[in-house]
């Protein structure tokens, strides 16, 4: 058997013009193949470079909140936490933290909400100037929020809406709509409409058919909408710094701005204030991140 496949592989070089068989790899083409585009270190080099130049930053904040005050350690210990009880009592932040969950909830659920309507009747039915609509929400997002802030400072001194957490929640609300309702229009798109006709054969209203076709099928875009909507709400500035002038209605970053002081700031209670701020941001990404995923790019696809 041995015999017959080097006859053949005698034969087979013959044909090919060479009686010699081919010579292994030298040393440096082996190091050219490795070397190739596209091989993994070229990939995970960068990647951990970028890794690193993010976590800097917030090493540094997480060394400045829990090391003792006067301390100069790289490596904070003994861990201290003397910082988060001055931002927490002294400071204000435990009022700051309320009023920035209060707020982040109502714009989630008010732009949630809002966009699911919104989103469903731009996929489903066909009205006049429509088009129209669509563009018009697709150029607010070319307004900066700052051109927002006279007219809605007018608004809601003639409302009496100002130093109030409804106010910031109206005003969020309207700067974020947009953006979520061509997402959630997108993704609505995206599921068979010969679904909800089925359903609706079967006896089922256009409401039931919503509810027991559509709105299970539109968690990724409902997740990925309320993340959003929570995590702008809870890093929004200006709005909060404009409509909030009394320090119970602050939020935490208004309320961290006012640990800089005009000739000496406390870093450890700007360090502390800054973890307290970052940590439910974190946490709700490390949850819902695989959904946000899902509901970008299927709201992208057709949006």
């Amino acid at each position: 058997m041995t015999e017959t496949l080097g006859k053949t592989d005698t034969l087979v070089r013959e044909i090919a013009g060479t009686t010699h068989a081919p010579p292994p790899p030298t040393r440096r083409r082996r190091r050219a193949v490795a070397e190739e585009p596209g091989k993994p270190w070229m990939i995970h080099v960068p990647l951990v470079l970028y890794l690193l130049f993010t976590l800097i930053p917030f090493y540094w904040m997480l060394v400045f909140a829990v090391r003792p005050a006067g301390s100069t350690q790289l490596v904070p210990w003994p861990i201290s936490f003397e910082h988060f009880d001055t931002v927490w009592n002294d400071i204000g932040f435990g009022v700051f933290f309320y009023n920035s969950v209060v707020m982040g909830l109502g714009v989630l659920v008010f732009v949630t909400v809002l966009s699911v309507m919104g989103g469903y009747a731009l996929a489903r039915f066909k009205f006049r100037g429509q088009r129209v609509f669509l563009l018009a929400m697709l150029c607010s997002q070319f307004i900066p929020g700052a051109m927002m802030l006279i007219p809605l400072f007018v608004i809601f001194k003639g409302l009496g809406l100002l130093n109030s957490i409804t106010g910031l929640v109206i005003a969020e609300v309207a700067f974020q709509l947009p953006l979520s309702l061509i997402l959630m229009a997108g993704f609505i798109r995206n599921i068979s409409v010969e679904l909800e006709e089925a359903a609706m054969v079967d006896g089922c209203s256009r409401l039931r058919a919503f509810f027991a076709v559509v709105l299970p099928q539109l968690k990724p875009a409902l997740v990925a909408v309320g993340s959003f909507a929570f995590i702008g709400a809870w890093n929004n500035f200006l709005f909060a710094l404009m409509f909030a002038t009394r320090q119970d209605k602050f939020t935490l970053p208004v309320g961290l701005s006012y640990t800089l002081g005009e000739f000496n700031t406390d870093f450890g209670a700007l360090a502390a204030g800054g973890v307290v701020a970052a940590v439910p941001v974190v946490l709700v990404f490390a949850v819902v991140q695989r959904f946000l995923v899902q509901g970008l790019s299927a709201g992208a696809v057709k949006g």
